[in-house]
């Protein structure tokens, strides 16, 4: 075993006595009499029995069952795909997150660029999700129809959710930062009923109208057969032809705000991939799957109890946004803010978690590096006296992000980096209330979660770089990717088959290339798509990206590996550079002397080049794969969708680069 590094952060004795984990340990004891003494324990018990883990999971957490199951788990002849889940159950889940409600503390915090923070409370929540479900209910929305939101995150977006939701109705949002194309590019596949529109959203600062695309939607939405229109720029505006005010669908008389039991495996709600080199893939998650996946995460692995403030920066277009309403699951209030993180400066989401006194808060790993870099010290100013946890996610946080967290925020608080993705709309590494922090490293796999690091031939390594494989089926995985089923067999869930299960159907390729220490702690490198090969070596991304933006004149950079007909391998390396500086020998010889004593020779690039800006998605994720097919001939128009980047004119600047 390597030696253990020296950690951030150790849960005192008390912490560990008080965490949900430990309660739910001392709960299989009582219940199931099993001794399990650490946490890699009760991990292994979770993958070796997941039907038991999975039926513990539900009577540990009180899921309320209209309709009992039958079994636990029926696995499919062959393969994960059509794994059935607690077959005949019904169950509602905007049903779990009302029986939270209470007066004693809010149901939502909200604010944005422009309004300082609010609180909704849950009798309010209540009212305005019974106006909305019956005002959907008139224009015939039942179980299995599709609701779609073009909204900001604003409470209006939860209260669209928990509406659909209690109906039996399937959700399906966007950022209002998509462009229009990119819009119906997703909701088009679905067929819609319902639209909820915006007027706009604000962002650094500006205000960016929205009331243009509301008739090429409409257009390109046959299936609606209602629009409501929602004020968020403009409250005094009257809403545009064709539409509902929200005012007006608030006053919707209604009895009572009601749950409607669906089927375990109904639809929930509908997440798109980034949709950046083809059509988005429409991932169609299951109401129990998720209820039983967040109850766990949101409880187990970050420890969120009643009454406590959770904030997750996100928008509507990004599966935090549907991971961060499970904290309501859990009896927290949930913290929203819509607008930039950088507006008016970098410590305007501190200065949110201060004001809400948030107990849990978290970001993409980006924001912190962002902070880093700008020599943000937000322990100067602001106490955090509220803050337990910081979350990471997005990509893979470097250690002197871990190191800026505990030097700059809090030195006492629990950093959770966690991984995982819209494919589970949850993680499948994360976070752990009894173990130590150790920078760099996510701290455990999951509960229910079998990941292991294959070798090229296949074979479960430790302490190697090796392929992220899922080896037993969960719950929260897609029942089905929308549009992609068919009465042939051979074309019977294709695409979803092509995502995950191209090479093994019993086996979950994810597409991350980590390390599993021995220690039971995870390192993720980076997308193996995007994974560099030199002389036989793999190299993550990440670990290039520590080393050179670590240097004082590096602002960002992006790396790719390309291999040429003739067997050669190049790796060209792309730097952004600060204001006033120069991609000078100097720089270059430094740059080099980083990654070769950090690392080893083997990442030292073969050359390296200036440029203005690297390449972002929406999300926030860099775009490596698209630029090495840029590099490799392709045009930019070709190998991404500019609505589905940050910084769109970015990539026609590597077309100049010949490599």
């Amino acid at each position: 075993m390597t030696p253990t590094p020296t950690p951030l952060w150790t849960p005192d004795a008390r912490s560990k006595q008080q965490s949900r984990m430990k309660h739910f340990i001392d709960y299989l004891f009582v219940k199931k009499g099993l001794y399990l003494r650490h946490y890699d324990d009760l991990w292994h018990w979770s993958v070796a029995n997941v039907d038991d883990f999975w039926e513990v999971i539900a009577t540990y957490f009180e899921v309320k069952f209209h309709a009992p199951y039958r079994s636990v788990l029926e696995r499919p002849r062959q393969g994960m795909i059509g794994t059935q889940w607690f077959t005949g159950a019904t169950v509602n889940y905007a049903e779990h997150i009302f029986r939270n409600a209470n007066h004693t503390y809010p149901a939502l915090l909200y604010a944005s660029e422009r309004n300082r923070l609010r609180a909704m409370s849950w009798p309010e929540l209540a009212k305005q999700v019974g106006a909305l479900a019956e005002f959907l209910r008139q224009q015939g929305v039942g179980v299995g129809d599709r609701v779609v939101a073009l909204l900001p995150n604003i409470p209006e977006a939860v209260v669209g959710f928990l509406a659909t939701q209690s109906l039996g109705a399937v959700w399906s949002s966007c950022s209002p930062d998509f462009g229009t194309a990119s819009v119906l590019d997703r909701f088009r596949q679905i067929a819609p009923t319902v639209l909820l529109i915006a007027d706009g959203y604000t962002y650094n600062g500006k205000a960016i109208d929205k009331q243009d695309d509301l008739v090429q939607l409409q257009r390109g939405l046959p299936s609606l057969k209602a629009t409501v229109w929602v004020p968020f720029l403009n409250n005094d505006a009257t809403s545009p032809a064709g539409t509902t005010a929200w005012a007006d669908v608030l006053d919707t008389p209604f009895a009572a705000l009601t749950f409607e039991p669906v089927p375990f495996d109904s639809p929930l709600w509908i997440l798109f991939s980034s949709g950046t080199t083809g059509k988005p893939k429409a991932i169609t998650h299951s109401v129990g799957g998720c209820l039983l996946e967040h109850l766990k995460a949101l409880a187990l692995h970050q420890d969120v109890r009643p009454g406590e403030r959770y904030f997750w920066y996100t928008t509507t277009g990004w599966m935090m946004w549907n991971f961060s309403l499970a904290s309501m699951l859990v009896g927290a209030t949930l913290v929203l803010y819509e607008g930039s993180p950088a507006y008016p400066d970098l410590s305007r989401l501190w200065l949110l978690a201060e004001q809400a006194q948030v107990n849990h808060f978290g970001g993409g790993a980006a924001y912190y590096l962002s902070c880093m870099r700008q020599g943000l010290r937000p322990t100067n100013t602001l106490a955090f006296k509220s803050l337990r946890t910081i979350g990471s996610t997005g990509s893979p946080l470097p250690p002197e992000g871990f190191r800026w967290i505990y030097e700059n925020v809090k030195s006492d608080v629990w950093l959770i980096s966690l991984s995982g993705g819209t494919d589970v709309c949850s993680g499948f590494v994360g976070g752990n209330p009894l173990d130590a922090v150790v920078a760099g490293e996510i701290q455990c796999r999951l509960l229910g979660c079998h990941v292991e690091a294959f070798d090229e031939d296949g074979q479960p390594v430790r302490e190697a770089l090796g392929e992220m494989m899922i080896l037993e089926p969960m719950p929260s995985m897609p029942i089905y990717f929308w549009g992609d089923r068919s009465d042939n067999p051979a074309h019977n869930n294709e695409r979803y088959r092509a995502s995950y299960f191209e090479q093994n159907p019993n086996v979950w390729r994810h597409g991350d290339w980590i390390k599993i220490t021995d220690r039971g702690t995870v390192i993720i490198y980076g997308r193996s798509d995007a994974t560099l090969n030199r002389d036989g070596v793999r190299i993550g991304t990440a670990e290039i990206y520590s080393a050179v933006e670590s240097l004082p004149e590096i602002a960002d950079s992006l790396v790719v590996g390309i291999e040429h007909e003739d067997g050669a391998y190049q790796m060209p390396l792309f730097v952004a550079l600060r204001d006033g500086q120069t991609l000078s020998d100097d720089l270059k010889t430094r740059i080099k002397q980083a990654l070769r004593s950090q690392y080893s020779p083997r990442h030292v690039p073969d050359s390296i080049h200036q440029i203005a800006e690297v390449p972002y998605t929406i999300s926030g994720k860099k775009m490596e794969t698209p630029v090495k097919k840029i590099l490799m001939g392709q045009q930019p128009d070709r190998v991404a969708s500019p609505d589905t980047m940050r910084n769109p004119g970015s990539l026609k600047a590597f077309q100049a680069f010949e490599v």
